[in-house]
């Protein structure tokens, strides 16, 4: 007896195809959506804390992330930004976006993290409460929110990286939606019946003869 040798179906390919294509891009919009949303959150809470030396007396400081550095919040919106623009294009636009996507999250991490041990806002404002430029911060510490501005752009980063695999799979803006640079042409009335009485009777107002026809 010969051997039998399956051969996958185009139809079974097809369908796997497209199911992949839904799961990742229901996974990429949802942590790609949240993670920027995380991130901008984070931004917006402490990061650290710690007291001055102000006439003689400890002075209490805080800064929030977006004292320490406006990077993530910025990439966090390029990202979300580019999640969206990633229907709006095809092929390699579609794969240079998705890059961004990845990127912004990349950066957005790094960003985090190097700012988890930062202390140049807090030394900033230890200065200014002290009235000497050379005035810095005495007991620093930080809080978890740079963390988690990171894992906010551990999000955006999967999202790019399953719009880099899965992109091609995903549907595009239609072209119906798209705006031509020629205008549309205009509608014509519908042809009316000269017979009818009120189609008469509108030929006498406008001083036509309705039965010159």
């Amino acid at each position: 007896m010969d051997d039998v040798t399956a051969v996958p179906h185009p139809r079974s390919e097809a369908a796997g195809a497209a199911r992949a294509g839904r799961l990742s891009l229901a996974a990429a919009l949802l942590s790609g959506a949240l993670g920027a949303a995380v991130a901008l959150l984070a931004t917006r809470q402490q990061w650290s804390e710690g007291t001055a030396t102000v006439a003689g007396g400890a002075f209490p400081l805080t800064a929030k992330g977006s004292d320490v550095t406006g990077v993530p919040a910025a990439l966090a919106i390029v990202g979300l930004a580019a999640l969206v623009a990633v229907f709006a294009v095809r092929r390699a636009g579609r794969v240079a976006v998705a890059a961004l996507l990845a990127l912004s999250g990349a950066g957005t991490i790094t960003a985090a993290l190097l700012g988890a041990s930062d202390s140049s806002a807090l030394d900033e404002k230890a200065a200014e409460a002290a009235g000497d430029t050379s005035a810095t911060v005495d007991v620093l510490s930080h809080t978890a929110w740079p963390y988690v501005a990171a894992v906010g752009g551990l999000l955006l980063l999967l999202a790019g990286l399953l719009a880099l695999r899965y992109g091609r799979l995903w549907p595009a803006m239609s072209g119906r939606y798209e705006r031509g640079g020629t205008p549309r042409p205009r509608r014509r009335p519908a042809p009316t019946d000269p017979d009818r009485p009120e189609e008469l009777w509108k030929a006498l107002d406008r001083g036509e003869d309705p039965t010159s026809a």
